[in-house]
């Protein structure tokens, strides 16, 4: 397989090479998100673990996704003291939300967060992701719900976020957008993409006005079951990897290699 990996001629002086690569991966992460439209011009966030610290990577507000290298991102502490010097600030929502999970889980590094249509729909919809086609039904044991509060900067909702996640990958912010979390930037970027295909998959089914074809309810349960089954599997294993390296691929031959600058 062939592995995108950080040049360790390019780290600065100043940055382990663990930090860089976590940059660079979560640089890919943006460019990503861009590629595939989810971003919201400067409204939406992607936070990544500094490996072996208490500091995260996030964008600099006020640049577009598409123009995020490695260098750009800004580490902040627990607090959202700012680390290093940007001429750009942060989204202090963007920071509320994606702290409460970094704070409250050491083995979820990543937190990413969109205000897509398609997202956004279901997540105005009093029953959610509904199980009417496979893509949702694969993705609903792994789905959790969260009221909505208003914008996210009272650090105490922080507690209820992470409260309402729980062990799910994927929260639906209500009225607001979708959450998704993972050990590494990759696995959170493969679990939103999932979650957004099933979104969109419902809003084309709705959108037809036609009668929906029912699934037997044992046919759902059993699934969701294969669902669990597949993905508690190897969750955190080498077929993740795998899928995220074709898409460092897919941004290279799209992008080069700039965004690891």
């Amino acid at each position: 397989m062939l592995k995108i990996v950080a040049d360790p001629d390019t780290t600065p002086d100043h940055m382990s090479p663990e930090e860089w690569q976590a940059r660079c991966d979560l640089a890919a992460c943006y460019r990503l998100t861009d590629m595939y439209g989810w971003s919201d011009l400067f409204g939406t966030h992607i936070s990544l673990r500094v490996p072996g610290t208490d500091h995260f990577l996030l964008n600099p507000y006020g640049m577009l996704f598409e123009e995020i290298t490695a260098s750009s991102l800004i580490k902040v502490d627990e607090e959202g003291n700012v680390l290093d010097r940007s001429d750009y600030p942060i989204n202090p929502a963007g920071f509320t939300i994606h702290s409460a999970v970094h704070m409250s889980a050491q083995h979820m590094n990543a937190v990413m967060h969109t205000h897509t249509r398609a997202g956004n729909a279901v997540a105005c919809m009093r029953d959610g992701l509904l199980p009417n086609n496979q893509k949702a039904l694969t993705m609903l044991p792994f789905v959790a719900y969260h009221d909505y509060e208003s914008i996210a900067v009272n650090l105490e909702e922080r507690e209820r976020i992470v409260r309402d996640l729980g062990d799910s990958r994927v929260l639906v912010l209500r009225s607001h957008g979708l959450m998704s979390v993972g050990r590494t930037v990759g696995e959170a970027f493969l679990w939103m993409a999932r979650m957004e295909s099933a979104c969109s998959y419902q809003m084309a089914i709705l959108s037809t006005g036609q009668e929906i074809q029912p699934i037997n309810e044992d046919i759902q349960q059993l699934v969701m079951e294969q669902s669990r089954a597949i993905f508690e599997r190897d969750s955190f294993g080498s077929s993740r990897e795998t899928e995220w390296q074709a898409m460092l691929r897919k941004l290279e031959r799209a992008q080069g290699r700039d965004w690891m600058q």
